[in-house]
């Protein structure tokens, strides 16, 4: 009998996470490969993006309890010491290394790609910025 390997966890970045609950999004479709059958965490900082950019697109009730009843279904990686010191030295190491992570604009992405390197999983993101990040390993289409 042949077994099917098991694929580790993964950190989903907000892109991916969110994509679903928005209607035709090709997002979706793209990353499922790299997501379906993998338990799956998301940072407190994706949790924040997806409940700012719903507000501030004034979703109505029926769309917030569907956000709401996604972000109640995942795993949530919180803030504490051991995240804030990771997240420190990932600036400092994206900084020394001229990527653009270090820089103040990006300081969401950071929290979210600090938090896949201290659990010690990767990150499913589409988002480029992620790319050579110093200790990340990125699954990505």
């Amino acid at each position: 009998m042949t077994s099917i390997p098991t694929r580790g966890p993964i950190v989903i970045d907000t892109d991916v996470y969110g994509a679903d609950l928005i209607p035709g999004s090709a997002l979706t479709a793209r990353y499922e490969p790299l997501i379906v059958g993998r338990p799956a965490i998301i940072s407190f900082q994706t949790v924040a993006e997806l409940r700012y950019g719903a507000r501030l697109r004034d979703w109505g009730p029926a769309r917030m309890l569907k956000l709401e009843a996604r972000i109640g279904a995942a795993e949530i990686a919180h803030t504490g010491p051991e995240l804030i010191a990771v997240y420190a030295q990932l600036r400092v190491e994206c900084q020394r290394a001229g990527h653009a992570l270090a820089q103040r604009e990006h300081d969401a992405d950071r929290w979210i790609a600090a938090t896949a390197i201290r659990i010690g999983v990767p990150l499913v993101s589409n988002d480029g910025i992620f790319e050579n990040t110093p200790d990340l390993v990125l699954e990505s289409r």
